[in-house]
């Protein structure tokens, strides 16, 4: 699991940095200058969301730092029409 930690560069301002959770040091290198930046303790954003769009918004998030890269447009395929269920329940002439 990952988190996004928040870090303060004196120069720069504030940066963020996604770490594995638990594994944060106090002072991280600047993206921009190197220099240290000590790290900032905020509120955690927590969310209600269903496992199912935590789990389709993480999957968004690495697509964006990491886009799978395909050779050939994937077949199109069709899921099977099934007949709706209330359809068996009508009167047979």
């Amino acid at each position: 699991m990952m988190a996004t930690y928040e870090y303060l560069c004196s120069q720069c301002g504030s940066f963020d940095v996604k770490l594995t959770i638990g594994t944060a040091p106090k002072t991280h290198g600047c993206p921009v200058c190197t220099n240290p930046a000590r790290r900032l303790y905020s509120a955690p954003g927590l969310s209600l969301t269903s496992s199912a769009s935590a789990a389709l918004h993480e999957r968004e998030e690495q697509a964006r730092e990491a886009p799978a890269v395909v050779s050939e447009v994937p077949p199109r395929t069709r899921p099977e029409q099934r007949p709706h269920p209330a359809l068996s329940r009508l009167p047979r002439p």
